[in-house]
């Protein structure tokens, strides 16, 4: 362990994965460590005997939930958009080859009361039981002008300039309803809240580009895309990858403790009375807890099922959104659910779960929204998390030479962790991950 390393990094969670491989393929020398004797981190994937154990404090759980193996119930779960910013690092970094998707059934939204499909493209906008006739036309106008949009051809912009224009102005032209507005808004461009309506628009109809191309890739009735056995494959695929690059993997580290010089800049990393060096840290808020401060926490429930989400069409994997304006909050609420058919649940069963940013001290009433859509569940655990977000200096001259990321937030997509990844890599690189790959590298397999 006494060599030195370009880069150390501390903690298999999903992000520390994902840079561990992104520097690897750049060639950079990295030490991967865990103080726990498991991949994963926070964002870990446990059987039954493990989850009993977390929630229960027993390892026996009935024997009526089926085998424990068979159990793949990731802790962060989170989908993938087919055509997302997270697959085309995948991709880039070439750890697909070591990945099997499938599609996501279902991507659903929360209205008055009632779960509807996501309309996302001007032919369902006419088809949808969300809206009324004449709003019907507006949404597909709205639609239409977004499929076409292309930011190059000016032709495209009717008249208008994204970068300088708020998605409300461009929304108003369109006269869209609020209740239209709430749907494309947070279920569709995937925004976790209102604020984006006064941001330039153009990153609001990326996003709903991002979502239409996503949904025709694979024809599924969704645009998200997740891996067989859960998400759980994606730390030990990134293991794989920079073994393939040199790079080294110690699970089971305790007390990685992070050395600094006298000017308060890393050096390397103790574990068991070794020290190895190195010129970067890159770590999740638990290994430097004096460098992160608490902004909130998130509040979850996880459920094990014997049928889908109600009013999902049965959907085997679904993602259903609850804009917050829909249940008088301040945040959207977001349930999932994956099942036997993507090999995370025994033949029969599914794992839902509901989470959302807590704003009050009380999971269960605060997420019984959310929960009521699930209709009876076979258990149910609560559990709340903080979030954290460094707070050292990354000005040049004062760098310490730590990366922390971010804690993982309560949506049930990829979108907000793989930014923070991007923003850490440039952070510590100097460069712009060049994303420009070939979308067909990564397929998903269809329902059987």
């Amino acid at each position: 362990m006494d060599e030195e390393y370009d880069v150390i990094v501390l903690g298999t969670g999903l992000k520390e994965c994902i840079l561990s491989g992104l520097l690897s393929v750049d060639g950079l020398k990295v030490l991967h460590m865990d103080k726990n004797d498991y991949y994963g981190g926070e964002s870990c994937s446990l059987n039954l005997t493990q989850l009993w154990k977390r929630f229960r404090g027993s390892d026996q759980p009935p024997e009526e939930l089926g085998a424990s193996r068979e159990y793949n119930a990731d802790m962060i779960p989170k989908f993938m958009m087919a055509n997302g910013t997270l697959v085309r690092v995948l991709i880039h970094t070439n750890v697909t080859k070591y990945l099997n998707f499938k599609a996501v059934d279902g991507s659903f939204v929360y209205n008055k009361g009632k779960i509807y499909k996501v309309p996302a493209t001007d032919v369902e906008a006419l088809k949808s039981p969300l809206m009324g006739l004449f709003e019907k036309r507006r949404a597909r106008k709205f639609f239409l002008f977004v499929q076409d949009f292309e930011e190059s051809d000016p032709k495209t912009h009717q008249g208008m300039d994204l970068n300088t224009i708020t998605a409300k102005q461009v929304i108003a032209k369109y006269e869209l309803e609020d209740d239209t507005v709430d749907f494309i808004g947070h279920a569709l461009a995937l925004h976790i809240d209102d604020t984006y309506l006064d941001q330039p628009a153009m990153d609001f109809v990326k996003r709903m580009k991002l979502y239409a191309e996503s949904l025709a890739r694979f024809q599924a009735g969704s645009p998200y895309i997740y891996p067989l056995y859960g998400l759980g494959e994606l730390p030990q695929a990134f293991a794989r990858l920079s073994a393939v690059y040199g790079g080294t993997y110690m699970l089971n580290k305790p007390q990685c403790k992070v050395e600094f010089d006298g000017d308060g800049k890393a050096t390397g990393v103790t574990s068991e009375g070794e020290t190895a060096k190195c010129k970067k840290v890159v770590c999740d808020p638990s290994y430097l807890p004096d460098k992160v401060q608490k902004v909130g926490k998130v509040a979850r429930a996880i459920c094990i099922m014997s049928h889908p989400i109600p009013d999902t069409n049965d959907s085997h994997s679904a993602q259903v959104i609850l804009p917050q304006k829909q249940l008088g909050r301040k945040s959207d609420m977001y349930l999932f659910c994956c099942s036997y058919a993507h090999n995370v649940a025994p033949k029969g069963k599914y794992i839902a779960f509901v989470s959302a940013e807590a704003e009050t001290d009380d999971p269960e009433a605060e997420l019984k929204p959310g929960v009521d859509l699930l209709g009876p569940v076979d258990e149910i655990f609560y559990e709340t998390y903080d979030r954290y977000v460094p707070t050292n200096d990354n000005d040049t001259d004062t760098h310490d030479h730590c990366f922390i990321s971010k804690s993982y937030d309560a949506t049930t997509h990829f979108e907000s962790t793989v930014m923070d990844v991007l923003a850490m890599y440039t952070k510590i690189t100097g460069k712009v991950l060049d994303l420009s790959v070939d979308l067909s590298a990564a397929s998903a397999g269809a329902e059987e």
